[in-house]
């Protein structure tokens, strides 16, 4: 205290005006004591200040810290969360994309398959198809030509095969001749059948369908028609021809000729088509309604080729040969009428069908 009570006051500081102005001048001793005990509790409110700053601080630090931590690692589970449900959607998705891309695979594939497996059925119909008729056509054409190469087998004996060949068609036409007396009307729709057959079967080929690939059923209907009906119904319409016209002048060629490319030409016509349509299992309305379109094309086109052939026939064959030579002509004539008479069917099966399909 003595030490403290030797220390000048104006060696201390000067106070501020306003502790000037409100406090009271103290002696030294008492001063300094004041001045140490205001010192002291300034310090004692910093310290607590400065604790109470520290804590704050230290409790905001604290506070903050976990609220921080906290919030960023639900903020990362939050992303995570998102990460994973953005993935698994992702892998959803590609999961469906991959099974519906094995799904369209598979169905493309069972598709694909499917297409194979009927083009392979329609290859192997096709193929038997084939095999059948061309069976046919051998075994018909090698009947035919066996029959009229073997006319003379039972005289063979010691014959060589220039012989043989040369004395073939002579027997032959014999042997025909001797039909006609013995069974004329069978003997003409042996002929006919045979000719409406091969007719049809030209007619295919030239519609475009290859050598083999022939509508059966179609062949097999026109060769009916014509064995049932033409060889017996033109027999008898040749016998009523002559009867109708009996004279023998030059004029009688052609009224023959007019009468047989307009009356007979539009019965026969008629009743080919007729019986290809019942054949073929058809309406009576569709039937006629085909026949009233194709009658006058038919009939017209046949203008361009039986008068011709008709002058041969009723100025130089006789009334029994007729239907040979006819025959022979209707080669052509069937490949005509045969197309006429199935074209509508055929486009109307093909509309039918290509509709069903749709």
């Amino acid at each position: 205290m003595a030490s403290l009570h030797t220390i000048s006051p104006h060696s201390l500081l000067p106070l501020p005006k306003s502790i000037k102005s409100t406090s009271k001048i103290l002696p030294n001793s008492q001063f300094i004591g004041s001045k140490l005990t205001h010192g002291m509790n300034l310090s004692r409110k910093k310290q607590r200040t400065d604790s109470w700053v520290l804590n704050s601080v230290v409790q905001e630090e604290l506070d903050f810290i976990p609220v921080q931590s906290e919030d960023f690692t639900d903020q990362q589970e939050e992303v995570v969360m998102s990460q994973i449900e953005i993935e698994g959607t992702e892998l959803a998705t590609q999961v469906g994309q991959l099974s519906f891309e094995g799904f369209s695979s598979a169905s493309s594939s069972g598709i694909e398959d499917d297409g194979e497996a009927r083009q392979r059925e329609v290859e192997m119909d096709r193929l038997i198809d084939r095999t059948i008729n061309a069976m046919i056509v051998l075994a018909a054409g090698s009947y035919a030509i066996t029959k009229l190469l073997t006319i003379d087998h039972d005289y063979w004996h010691g014959w060589t095969l220039f012989e043989i060949v040369r004395y073939a068609p002579q027997h032959n036409w014999s042997a025909y001749e001797e039909a006609l007396k013995t069974n004329p009307v069978l003997a003409k729709m042996m002929i006919s059948g045979v000719v409406y057959s091969v007719g049809d079967w030209i007619a295919q080929c030239f519609e475009g369908k290859p050598i083999f690939e022939f509508d059966r059923t179609r062949m097999f209907r026109s060769g009916l028609v014509g064995f049932t009906l033409h060889g017996s119904l033109s027999h008898y319409y040749y016998q009523f021809c002559e009867e109708l016209f009996p004279f023998q002048d030059w004029w009688v060629v052609p009224v023959k000729v007019a009468f047989d490319q307009t009356a007979w030409a539009a019965l026969w016509n008629s009743i080919y088509f007729i019986a290809l349509g019942i054949l073929r299992l058809e309406s009576p309305f569709t039937i006629f309604s085909e026949l009233k379109a194709t009658f006058f094309p038919m009939l017209t086109a046949g203008w361009k080729l039986w008068p011709f052939a008709h002058l041969i026939t009723y100025g130089v064959i006789p009334v029994e040969q007729r239907l040979l030579w006819v025959d022979c002509v209707e080669l052509i004539w069937v490949t005509i009428l045969s197309t006429y008479s199935n074209e509508k069917s055929e486009a109307r099966i093909t509309e039918a069908a290509e509709a069903s399909s749709e």
